[in-house]
């Protein structure tokens, strides 16, 4: 997501740090280049003109541009901007009432409510230990009952019985009682989606509020549909008391207009995003963290989080006892590259590195996630032997391992420098004083909160066996070709 923007913005700020001294000029002239962005990223005209115009008045102060790195404190001031504009702070869901608390589901047909009712519901289920029931009120799209029913048995979540003929209001009574009865700690309503703003439609679902009387009422919009998202949030918001917007399809919004306008035109936070199809693919929204990677500053911090989630423990412990031995092999390396796999692959991580994208594009062939699978058909191409020591890898061995894979010679000795620069790595992390040394550069004083705004301690904290990548740490090669770009 952003990514346009991101790249847009990244070249923008790039001409304001590599200048010693700045004038007021210039500072005007990268903010037209950020108005312009903006616009282009689909964002609302008037909040692009109000966020322009104060960044802008705040940015050509005096305390500015007499500072020592002038271009570095405009991008603090554009950061801070893009933060407030985002929402400022996390918006979490409100539950603290006498259970059951009731989350009501609104929005258009084809926004993905109903999937993003089960997500939420697994999400709470899984991380909270809260007792969901979802139900679903939707009575006019076929199977719309059905789907919701299927999906909480995926999620291992109750769902309540479907009564054929009963109307929307009816099911929200009986879903309550039920709740009720049962011990239900939440209760979600998928109401019925609108092609449009329907007036019945909308007084339906303010029928269904007024005898539910939901904590939460949150709208469902695709994000893709731009500013038509903004549009669509602002008159539901004039029908029913909105407490939040989940915006879908973040994955494949590479402009970003719609989050970027949304709590500023209608002074509804946003509370999570959808980041793919999977029932997992749901993300809180943090506004602080989305500022940083728009700006090309990382969020390291939403890393580490992700990494605690799909690294495997034992395994984590295992390859932590190599690493202070200053060993990393080849089935080491396999098991990080299905650890980037499963975090979302090279763009993922991309975009959460500082530096990282600048070397994602800088690499021959620009990197992507197929070579993450070619990468491991190589190494599963090669003897146990041939893993544990790679050495042994000659030209005849390596033409072998390529035919094997469906690669080249030329692909297979890329995968072996690579594991050469990380089994240095290793050895640096060694001398570091192995996990501890390199855990403290993230403990207190900053830690990973620095190391997402683009500190030193760029590296991956919580993902043994992956470098440094922060600017100065990459490989030779790596370097040269970043070098070169500019």
């Amino acid at each position: 997501m952003f990514d346009k923007l991101s790249d847009r913005l990244g070249g923008v700020f790039d001409k304001l740090r590599g200048r010693g001294a700045l004038k007021e000029e210039d500072v005007r002239a990268a903010m037209r280049e950020v108005r312009i962005a903006l616009l282009e990223a689909d964002v609302a005209l008037p909040v692009v003109k109000e966020f322009v115009e104060k960044v802008t008045e705040q940015a050509v102060g005096q305390s500015v541009l007499k500072s020592v790195t002038p271009g570095q404190q405009v991008v603090k001031i554009v950061n801070d901007g893009l933060t407030e504009m985002l929402g400022s702070e996390v918006s979490e869901l409100d539950l603290a009432v006498a259970p059951p608390a009731i989350i009501m589901m609104v929005g258009l047909q084809g926004s993905g409510k109903t999937t993003t009712t089960a997500k939420i519901a697994k999400r709470l289920k899984d991380k909270e230990n809260k007792k969901v029931m979802m139900a679903s009120l939707d009575v006019n799209r076929p199977a719309a009952q059905e789907q919701l029913a299927v999906l909480g048995e995926q999620i291992d979540a109750a769902t309540l019985p479907i009564v054929e003929g009963q109307q929307p209001v009816e099911i929200a009574k009986r879903a309550l009682q039920a709740s009720k009865l049962q011990g239900f700690d939440v209760l979600m309503l998928d109401t019925a989606g609108r092609l449009h703003v329907d007036q019945q439609l909308m007084d339906e679902m303010k029928a269904v509020a007024d005898v539910s009387t939901p904590q939460e009422i949150l709208l469902v919009v695709d994000s893709l549909t731009g500013q038509d998202a903004v549009n669509v949030a602002q008159n539901f918001s004039d029908q029913v008391d909105l407490s939040g917007v989940v915006l879908t399809r973040m994955d494949g919004d590479a402009r970003g207009g719609a989050a970027l306008s949304m709590r500023s035109v209608t002074g509804k936070p946003i509370k999570f995003v959808g980041v793919g199809e999977k029932i997992d693919a749901l993300e809180e929204f943090h506004p602080e963290r989305v500022a940083g990677r728009i700006l090309g500053m990382g969020d390291v911090v939403s890393l580490v989080e992700k990494a605690a989630q799909v690294v495997d423990k034992e395994e984590s412990e295992a390859l932590a006892e190599k690493m202070l031995k200053g060993q990393f092999d080849l089935n080491d390396l396999r098991s990080q590259l299905r650890q980037m796999t499963k975090m979302g692959g090279l763009g993922a991580l991309a975009s959460m590195m500082p530096g990282m994208k600048k070397a994602k594009a800088a690499m021959a062939g620009g990197a992507d996630d197929k070579a993450l699978v070619r990468m491991d058909a190589i190494i599963g191409s090669m003897t146990k032997e041939e893993r544990i020591r790679p050495g042994l890898l000659n030209a005849k061995r390596k033409r072998r391992v390529a035919i094997g894979s469906g690669t080249t010679v030329q692909d297979v000795n890329k995968l072996l420098k690579m594991h050469q620069e990380m089994s240095k790595a290793m050895k640096r992390i060694k001398k570091m004083g192995g996990i501890k040394g390199l855990m403290s550069m993230f403990g207190g004083g900053g830690g990973a909160a620095e190391a997402g705004m683009g500190g030193q301690g760029g590296g991956m904290a919580g993902m043994p066996g992956l470098p440094d990548m922060s600017p100065g740490n990459l490989p030779p090669e790596l370097q040269d070709l970043l070098n070169k770009k500019k």
